[in-house]
């Protein structure tokens, strides 16, 4: 299927979904100095009044001035999926399905479509970018991978930051670096669209069990200790599932994105884990975020992945066993500190 021809017709940019990550990413596409149209659509209809009326996201990064065009605001997906060249979905995982319910394989055609989800269907037990593939028949060399390490926080805050873009076609990869690229972002190109996508899947697992160490009491020592042994078994995971990927693991989109989702204040799935370690159940933990912590849902679908490679991966084996079998989490972090090296 040949994409679009953006080199001289003004692009057209979609995205799909009005959390704090999406809403970021409209600040970039609108701080790029490209010539470019953003397209948006928002899930709750008062957010969009709102949006519309004041140029602000109310219920995310709320102090975020926003440049979209009023026209250009959307309560239907499938419209500024059609509209787009390249589309951006960026809802948390387990509503995607939701948001394109009315998305046919047919309004993709044609477009460079891009994932900036860092989480697994749920149901599906497939990362977004096989979703797409099995359900909506886009080929791999269609879609493009949105890494970090980046935090929507910091990124309102127009601080300095790097995304990692990757893609099986270099010429798409680089037309989305493009767009998202401004005076505060960066950009690195990745050919590593598996390990990419499921290193994020795999970061907020290991987030949420810093988190839950945190909350029980552990320190910077351990948890430094917790995060060494993380990325080896990240490696480990990405290596059987895409072992022939040209990848470092000490690069930016997995050990970068991995030490800032363990450690930093913004992170939803320590935050996440750290109320579990304090003793919340999963239930109130979930009641008392506003946002989605992606390490939840991944955690249980994770375990497909484990047994299917006959993997031994003890960290995210805890944290399923603390979130969803209700072991106590002391009694999970003791046991799991044995095995540590």
């Amino acid at each position: 299927m040949k994409i679009n021809n953006m080199v001289d017709a003004k692009r057209k940019i979609g995205i799909v979904g009005s959390g704090s990550w999406a809403t970021a990413m409209v600040k970039m596409l609108g701080d790029n100095v490209l010539d470019k149209e953003i397209l948006w659509w928002i899930r709750k209809e008062e957010d969009l009044t709102y949006v519309k009326t004041y140029n602000h996201n109310p219920s995310y990064l709320s102090a975020v001035e926003l440049r979209v065009a009023p026209e250009n605001l959307y309560l239907d997906a499938r419209s500024v999926i059609q509209k787009s060249d390249i589309v951006i979905l960026n809802t948390p995982s387990a509503y995607l399905k939701d948001a394109l319910r009315d998305v046919s394989a047919e309004d993709f055609q044609g477009k460079i479509v891009v994932t900036a989800i860092k989480g697994i269907i749920p149901d599906e037990n497939l990362i977004v970018g096989e979703y797409l593939t099995k359900i909506y028949a886009i080929p791999l060399t269609q879609i493009v991978v949105i890494g970090g390490p980046c935090h929507a926080e910091e990124v309102s805050a127009e601080k300095l930051s790097y995304l990692t873009i990757a893609g099986k076609d270099a010429t798409n990869a680089e037309k989305v670096a493009e767009v998202l690229r401004n005076r505060y972002i960066n950009t690195i190109i990745s050919k590593d669209v598996y390990g990419v996508e499921y290193g994020a899947v795999l970061k907020n697992i290991y987030a949420l069990a810093g988190g839950i160490c945190h909350g029980l009491g552990f320190g910077d020592n351990f948890l430094a200790v917790l995060v060494s042994n993380a990325i080896r078994e990240m490696s480990k995971c990405v290596m059987a599932i895409d072992p022939e990927a040209d990848r470092d693991i000490n690069a930016s989109a997995y050990l970068g994105d991995l030490l800032v989702t363990a450690y930093s204040q913004f992170s939803r799935n320590r935050t996440f884990g750290h109320m579990i370690g304090k003793g919340y159940t999963v239930q109130s933990a979930q009641l008392e975020m506003n946002m989605v912590a992606e390490g939840y849902y991944a955690s249980a679908c994770i375990q497909n992945i484990i047994q299917r490679y006959a993997l031994d991966m003890p960290i995210c084996n805890m944290v399923y066993q603390i979130l969803y079998n209700r072991q106590p989490a002391n009694e999970a972090v003791k046991q799991l500190a044995q095995k540590l090296t």
